[in-house]
Order: C-alpha cells, then structure tokens, then sequence
C-alpha cells in the first residue's frame, strides 16, 4: 500500500506546484468560496508587512489568525508554498493513517461479535469483509489530495489547510489511543478556531470505550477520566494562550482573533449562512440572532453525543461536518475534511436514500457559485439574493448529505442488532421507521 501512497502523493504535489506556478493562483486566492477574513493570505501577509514595522498586526481590522500562525509564517513566508503542500500531505497521510488502525479495530470487533454469535444470520451480509476494507485508507487520502476544493485552498494558501492538519493528526493521536497527544492536538485545533471544542465530547468517549470504562455518571472510574483529559486539554491551551501573549505583549489578539469569530463583525460574502442574514438584520435583534447561529454549532453535540456514545469516531464525522456548515467563516477547505471520511462509510451505500441527488446539487452549487458571483459583483445583471440562494442551497444539501449518512449508519446498527429482514407478528414483512 505503501507505493500507491506514494505516487498519490507525488500526483497531488504536482497537481498543487503546476497551478502555484499559473496565472489561475492569483484569481483563486481572491475566490471567496476559498478564503474568509480570517484565513486569507492577503491578510496574513499584511499581518506581517504590520509585525515588521513594529506595529500588533492586530492594531487594525485586516489580520485575525492566531499570534502562531503569524510568528510561524514570519520565518517561513519565503516558502509558504512548501508549507501549505506539507500541510495538505500531513492530513492525507494522518487520515490514511488513523483510517488504516480504524479499520483495524473494526474487524477485531466483528470477529469476536461472529465468534459469540452477537448476529442474527440473515444480517451477515452487512458484515464488512478484509478485502473490502483493504483500499478504504487509501481512498480516503485520495478523497482529501484530489478533492478540487483542497486543491483550491492549497493553492489559494487558505491557513484552512494547516488547520485541517491540526484536525487530522488529533483524529490519528485518538484513534492510537495516545491521551496526551489527543489533547495537545485537539487544543491546537480550538485555538485556531473555537468551535473543535466540540470534538471533545467524541474523543473522551473513544478513550472510554477504549479503556472500558462505562459511560456511567454514577461511576468515579468515568469522571476521573474526564477531569484527567480536560486537566491535559485546558492545560495546553492555557499554556498556548500564555505563549501567544509572550510574543506579542498584549492580549490584543484575543478579540481580534476570538472576538471577531464569534460576533462576525465582517460580513464578506461566503459559503455559509451568517453573512447575508446579518447584514439585513436589525441592529436591535443582532445579539439574539447571533447567539442563536453560533449554539448551532455547540448544541447539536449533546444529542449526538447521547445516541452515537457507543461510535465516537462516526461522531467525530458528524461533528465535523456540523462544524464547517455552521461555523461563522466557512470556506470550501472545511468541507473538504469531512468529505475524505466518506469512503470510512461505503458499506452505508445500501441504505442512502438521496445520495445521487445530494451529489448532483454539490456539483452544481459548486459550478454555479462563481457564475452567479461574476453576474452580481461584475456584470451588475443579479444581486446579492442570487448568490445567497445558491448558498443556502449548498447547505441545505450538506445537512441532508450528512443527516443521509446518520440516517443509513443508524439503520445499518438497528439490523445488525435485530436482523435485516424484519417480520410482523402475523409472519408478513415490515416496514422500519426510524424516529
């Protein structure tokens, strides 16, 4: 497997180097399907045209990535280009990575299901086989590199990239089982953008299961467990919050960075739902409607923490993916992570009820984002409600993409549970309807 990795790699790369080297980088780089105002290498270069004459590159309103990023790309600016490949390579070799030890675990666990006779017999169908297994890692580094939208945010240098680096290698530190590392990278992830602070949910209850503790909140065993990652976890980011104020010398950064994340004061258009809807609102609802956005993101994880505790890594799927559709500044970087997971889930195919019409409205929400773009900012012959409506339905098509997904896994563990063809009482077959 190690060779085919390794010209998928090579591919990608070239793919990235060809179109750093065209006239197409520089009309990417200002797409805002691609970059938001806080991920945009425009700003970060001002950022740093600000730090080298002295100035907090947070004294205006251009610069809002973290302290790190700044200081990081203050030796590194020369060979940005190489940074953001190494990051997209990082990502896919993590995912191919933690899928490959996934996978791993998921066939120990249905060996010892068929050795105990766990399964009705005619659920055995929906039994994953080795041989299907086998290529799934390997897909999922090819859905991540030869994603176009990957693609485009590399090459736009979108500090999206790095952050799903980040993600990636929490996600690999989880499923190895490594606490610390889990921790350390999951606090890296929250400092670039808040809203990974939900994954933490998902990652104590893989390590419970991991560890066998029962997730009982009557058992000292499982709060233990809690205060001992939440200690690692608050405990890095502490320490990155304290380092960030070493280098710069003020707190400036926190609502430049944090503060502007969570009241979205720019309403530049892109992919997601806040910027339109903000900039027709009342000043007086504002606050309102704004803490009811940005709950979405952190209430959703209750819910699904309490029905998928017993499948932490398709709960960090799902939380993924809520993150990116309802996430303040999304861009197409953050769908792209979430997208490489799909070949995880293959064996649902069966049970996806609007999967070729959800595909086909992506695709053409992704073909139709830069028409109805040129028509409204160029051309003047459309205005902002076209461009919205082709976003609201790029997202409409992700939750029901998403909510497909959850759908089919939930079907496919009721009949694993209870088998695959349900009889009535009377012997005649029955419909299931989940709720």
């Amino acid at each position: 497997m190690a060779a085919p990795l390794t010209l998928l790699l090579i591919v990608a790369v070239t793919i990235r180097a060809a179109l750093f080297r065209s006239s197409l980088a520089e009309l990417i780089a200002e797409r805002v399907e691609v970059v938001s105002p806080i991920t945009a290498w425009k700003r970060v270069v001002e950022g740093l045209a600000l730090l080298d004459l002295g100035v907090s590159p947070y004294s205006g309103d251009v610069f809002h990535e973290t302290p790190l990023i700044i200081y990081m790309f203050h030796f590194l600016v020369d060979y940005a280009e190489i940074t953001f490949m190494l990051a997209d390579v990082i990502t896919a070799v993590a995912l191919y990575m933690a899928v490959k030890e996934y996978n791993k675990q998921v066939f120990r666990k249905q060996k010892f299901a068929l050795e105990a006779d766990r399964y009705p017999m005619d659920s055995l169908e929906l039994i994953r086989s080795p041989k299907e297994m086998y290529y799934v890692p390997l897909k999922v580094a090819m859905f991540y590199l030869l994603n176009p939208f990957t693609i485009l945010s590399c090459v736009a240098k979108s500090t999206c990239g790095l952050n799903n680096a980040v993600l990636a290698l929490f996600f690999l530190s989880t499923i190895k089982g490594n606490v610390l590392l889990s921790a350390i990278f999951l606090c890296l992830a929250t400092y670039q953008s808040i809203y990974p602070i939900t994954l933490c949910a998902p990652a104590m209850l893989y390590f419970m299961q991991r560890q066998y503790i029962p997730v009982n909140f009557h058992r000292v065993s499982f709060w233990w467990f809690i205060v001992q990652y939440l200690f690692m976890y608050l405990g890095s980011l502490f320490v990155l919050i304290c380092l960030s104020f070493f280098l710069l010398g003020s707190w400036d950064y926190l609502p430049s960075v944090y503060g502007f994340i969570l009241s979205v004061p720019d309403l530049t258009p892109n992919i997601g739902l806040f910027w339109y809807f903000f900039a027709e609102m009342f000043e007086h609802f504002r606050l309102f409607f704004l803490c009811v956005f940005q709950i979405n993101v952190f209430f959703y994880t209750i819910p699904l923490s309490i029905k998928l505790k017993e499948h932490p890594v398709f709960l960090i799927f799902m939380q993924l993916a809520v993150i990116s559709i309802f996430k303040s500044y999304p861009t197409v970087g953050d769908v792209a992570l979430y997208l490489a997971f799909l070949p995880v889930w293959s064996h649902l195919h069966r049970f996806l009820r609007n999967i070729f019409l959800v595909s086909c409205v992506l695709l053409a929400c992704s073909a139709l984002f830069p028409v109805l773009w040129h028509l409204w900012i160029y051309a003047g012959s459309a205005n902002s409600n076209f461009y919205y409506a082709i976003t609201l339905l790029f997202n409409v098509a992700q939750i029901l993409l998403v909510s497909d997904y959850f759908y089919a896994f939930l079907r496919r563990e009721h009949h694993l549970t209870n088998g695959l063809y349900l009889k009535r009482k009377d012997g005649s077959e029955a419909t299931l309807i989940l709720k």
